[in-house]
């Protein structure tokens, strides 16, 4: 499966790099005509209401299929996320939850709005 994701912070801000995403996906449709297949935005839980300015400029850039969070702990729980995924329509796929490879989990909102709300 093809994946096309970012992690830079503050890349909505640079348009020529935007528009390298549009290139990105342009490549790879001449390797596989309906690629990509998937399309994460992957968002730092800790940006806050920044993500939403993140999430709309790379919904302009290209199709996001699904969002990932990263850094989700005591501090930074990623509620924004409900928000961009209800603005955008596009659903939550992946939290992650540390650095390791273990840590980067399936969604579950359930468990999510538990931990959203807990003290």
């Amino acid at each position: 499966m093809w994946s096309l994701s970012t992690l830079l912070a503050d890349l909505h801000n640079k348009v020529n790099l935007m528009n390298e995403l549009t290139k990105v996906k342009q490549v790879m449709r001449k390797v596989v005509p309906d690629a990509p297949h998937e399309v994460l935005l992957v968002l730092d839980a800790s940006t806050g209401q920044n993500a939403i300015e993140q999430a709309r400029e790379f919904t302009k850039a290209t199709q996001v299929t699904g969002l990932a969070l990263t850094k989700i702990d005591g501090t930074a729980k990623g509620g924004v996320a409900i928000g961009i995924s209800d603005e955008f329509q596009v659903p939550i796929k992946y939290l992650g939850v540390g650095e390791g490879m273990n840590d980067l989990h399936v969604f579950d909102k359930h468990a999510f709005v538990e931990a959203l709300f807990k003290s």
